[in-house]
Order: C-alpha cells, then sequence, then structure tokens
C-alpha cells in the first residue's frame, strides 16, 4: 500500500462507522469503474494490434458524444 492510502486509511478510521461505510461504497465503485475501464482500453489496444481498427468521422463521433451528453442531463 503507498503511503498516500496509508494516510486516507488512518483519517478514515477516525470517522463514524456510517461515514467509513458510505466512503467505501464510492472508493469501490471508482475502483470497480477504473478497472472497467482499463479493460476497456486494453481490449482496444489488443484489437488495434490484431489490425481490427477502422477510420474514424471525427465530426460524427464528436456530434454523437454530444447528442449523448445532452441526452443523460435532460
Amino acid at each position: 500500500m503507498t503511503n498516500a492510502l496509508k494516510v486516507v486509511v488512518d483519517e478514515l478510521e477516525r470517522l463514524p462507522e456510517a461515514d467509513q461505510v458510505e466512503i467505501g461504497r464510492h472508493v469501490l465503485d471508482h475502483v470497480a469503474k477504473l478497472r472497467a475501464l482499463r479493460a476497456d482500453i486494453d481490449a482496444g489496444v489488443r484489437s488495434l494490434h490484431a489490425g481490427e481498427g477502422r477510420e474514424v468521422d471525427m465530426r460524427d463521433l464528436i456530434s454523437r458524444a454530444r447528442n449523448a451528453h445532452d441526452g443523460q442531463r435532460r
């Protein structure tokens, strides 16, 4: 464990148990998202190395991303 995490754990131990549980859930959720993102990136890199990449229309990609983002905000 890094020194930074040791400091965090020490600080968390000073909090009430309910706060520790809530923060623990948030941390685990964040870790799960990071693992999923890294798995997606690894899969993408493997597909590129296998020659499965394709050209992307950046304007279309940006437009679809903006539309998806705007749809989430509503």
